[in-house]
């Protein structure tokens, strides 16, 4: 009898075991299982999962509750759930989730992509959009939707255009209105190839770094100055360590609507419709909304900062003097989308 107790507990262990070890236990939680599941939610809807790296101040987090609105009120069978923060997935790996069926959308900037296709490091060339009436016709033209389709070749589907803004500089140690006044200064980039060269390019001394080390960086004078959109320096507060700002607009960024291929095609043709007609709606609103906060932070920061125009004509000096840059990175980005890329942006200009 006793030796049938040790058989039965045996067992009744190993079989725990395998359990355990299969993901048998129903109250594990993680990161990675938020953006499982989708096809599951409340009263049998489908749940559509957005993960986005920036925070619920944002513009972009606006549109994204944009977006769930109106598909929500266009279906029946669909719910939306935001995810801000970079609470699943930060933008790299929620792209990864993606391609894996594992998460529905993300709408990270284009600079991710440049992993998975290098092509979209066109968006990364220095001082090639002046404005964001020139930024609207490329990107909602045929060189935007074939940017869009691309996509496509790494098991994601591309829905829309969003906006994330121009870049313009800030610093510490003097008002940069030209080419002249960079020169010299240590300046923060993204780790980015292309941003690295531009910069050298234009006299400056780049330097690679995280996001979350530059505020640190800043107050103790590692570097000289950094650049982000206006909305990033006001909520990142670095007016408390930033005397000057210019509208150097050297860089426009947008934010790309991506959904995973694999889920997209076990939707109806009812639902991609609602879904692509929500991305291009909230994109219009997401656009909207960048550029008046845009306004808003910069009348902030002009109260809190020496605000330097750039003069005039300086920006076809900066152009001129990042041409080698962009010939550098020709070749690797793909010269015929370089060049189409370029011939869009005259012709919309």
């Amino acid at each position: 009898m006793k030796k049938l107790s040790i058989l039965f507990l045996s067992i009744l262990m190993f079989s725990t075991m395998v359990l355990a070890a299969c993901g048998g236990n129903s109250n594990s939680t993680g990161a990675s299982e938020k953006g499982t599941d989708s096809a599951s939610g409340e009263g049998g809807k489908r749940t559509i999962k957005v993960s986005i790296g920036v925070n619920d101040k944002h513009p972009e987090y606006e549109a994204s509750l944009k977006f769930k609105e109106l598909v929500e009120a266009e279906s029946d069978d669909l719910t939306v759930e935001v995810y801000h923060s970079g609470q699943i997935a930060d933008d790299r790996s929620a792209i990864e989730m993606l391609q894996f069926g594992t998460l529905d959308v993300t709408i990270p900037s284009t600079s991710p992509l440049v992993n998975f296709i290098p092509a979209y490091g066109v968006f990364d060339l220095p001082f090639t959009v002046p404005n964001e009436e020139v930024a609207d016709k490329v990107l909602d033209g045929p060189f935007g939707d074939k940017m869009l389709e691309m996509v496509d070749q790494q098991g994601l589907v591309g829905l829309a255009w969003w906006e994330n803004g121009f870049r313009n500089l800030t610093n510490d140690v003097k008002p940069v209105a030209g080419m002249e006044d960079v020169k010299g200064l240590k300046i923060r980039t993204m780790e980015n190839e292309i941003h690295l060269d531009a910069w050298k390019a234009l006299g400056a001394n780049p330097t690679p770094m995280a996001f979350t080390e530059l505020f640190t960086a800043l107050q103790q004078g590692t570097i000289d100055g950094q650049e982000n959109p206006y909305p990033t320096i006001l909520l990142s507060k670095y007016p408390e360590v930033q005397k000057h700002v210019s509208n150097t607009n050297h860089v426009y960024t947008p934010f790309i609507f991506l959904f995973s291929k694999k889920i997209w095609e076990e939707l109806s043709a009812e639902q991609q419709d609602i879904i692509s007609k929500a991305a291009v709606e909230a994109g219009k609103f997401n656009r909207e909304r960048t550029r008046e906060v845009a306004d808003e932070s910069l009348e902030t920061l002009k109260k809190e900062m020496t605000f330097t125009e750039i003069k005039e004509g300086e920006f076809e000096k900066f152009q001129e003097a990042v041409k080698p840059v962009i010939d550098k990175y020709k070749d690797k980005i793909g010269a015929e989308i370089v060049d189409e890329f370029l011939a869009e942006v005259d012709k919309a200009k």
